[in-house]
């Protein structure tokens, strides 16, 4: 197998098609289809089927190209490492749901980074996504969150995609308001209670398998007639400040967001649906010490929070 035709492949599967692809490898672009047809031929495999719309991956080609991003990194470092004498960078790199106890366990990670050079990433994204970026190896670990109910549709998934996948935390949404809502008065707050106020809801639910619509059904209650949707957690907590009106389902959260926002947090004892946050990568993929360090601080921050 050519590595170069590797190489080719990929940027196809980045650009969606082989004539941007041509143009950004600067080759031409008979030449370039031709690479890719010899890398299936000695793969025994369709990488891409060939539409009006362009190059679109096959289930086998999506499965190759996340094995191919991954060498060609490792390539990439080994050349830089000894052929550059660029100093080995640590790295580390997690998509996660929009949570404050993660991102509570993420500033203390930070904290054990050293002295020595690091790239570090750190994404909030929906289930969908961080599954994808995970399969892609554009990050290492992911938390994916959704309701028990819909386990065995995500398990599923997993087996599919060859990740590695352990509970992280188990728990039922709260509800969060600022402090001059009306509802920050009760000590405990039922479903009944919420029909005049505006929801803030994020706007991506997603389970495989099954349609987001149907989801959102699912996920967001039918006596509710007015909601903002977000989609990033700076916005959801200055709305729930300053606006009176307003509330969110949400895992529990840290004190320190209550303080910094003015927010008050309260329990519904109707609402017994339970969620749960899943610590997924790849199962060929052995965890840095970097991981190790994050997932210990994930885990002390849930025993706290949760």
């Amino acid at each position: 197998m050519n590595i170069l035709h590797m190489k080719y492949a990929v940027e196809v599967a980045d650009t969606g098609s082989i004539n941007k692809a041509s143009e950004s490898l600067l080759i031409a672009q008979p030449n370039l289809s031709r690479s890719i047809k010899e890398l299936e031929a000695d793969l025994g495999i369709t990488i891409f089927e060939r539409t009006r719309k362009g190059m679109s991956l096959t289930h086998e080609g999506s499965e190759f190209i996340g094995y191919a991003r991954r060498i060609l990194e490792q390539i990439s470092d080994v050349e830089k490492m000894y052929r550059d004498g660029t100093v080995q960078k640590q790295k580390f790199s997690v998509c996660t749901p929009r949570a404050t106890y993660i991102s509570d366990a993420f500033v203390r990670f930070s904290k054990h980074i050293g002295k020595d050079a690091a790239e570090i990433f750190y994404k909030e994204t929906n289930s969908s996504f961080a599954i994808k970026n995970v399969v892609s190896s554009d990050y290492k670990l992911g938390i994916v969150r959704y309701a028990s109910n819909y386990d065995k549709y995500f398990k599923s998934l997993f087996d599919e995609k060859g990740l590695h996948y352990e509970v992280v935390a188990e728990f039922s949404y709260v509800l969060i308001m600022g402090k001059e809502c009306p509802l920050a008065s009760k000590e405990e707050i039922h479903f009944s209670d919420l029909s005049g106020y505006i929801e803030i809801a994020h706007a991506d639910p997603y389970v495989p398998s099954l349609s987001q619509s149907l989801v959102m059904h699912e996920e967001l209650a039918e006596y509710i007639n007015r909601r903002i949707f977000v989609f990033e957690r700076g916005s959801q907590f200055e709305l729930l400040a300053e606006n009176p009106e307003t509330f969110m389902w949400v895992s529990p959260i840290t004190d320190t967001t209550i303080k910094r926002f003015g927010l008050v947090q309260r329990r519904c004892p109707d609402n017994t649906k339970a969620y749960r946050d899943v610590l997924i990568y790849r199962s060929d993929y052995k965890l840095t010490d970097l991981d190790k360090q994050f997932i210990t601080e994930l885990c002390n921050a849930k025993r706290k929070y949760l």
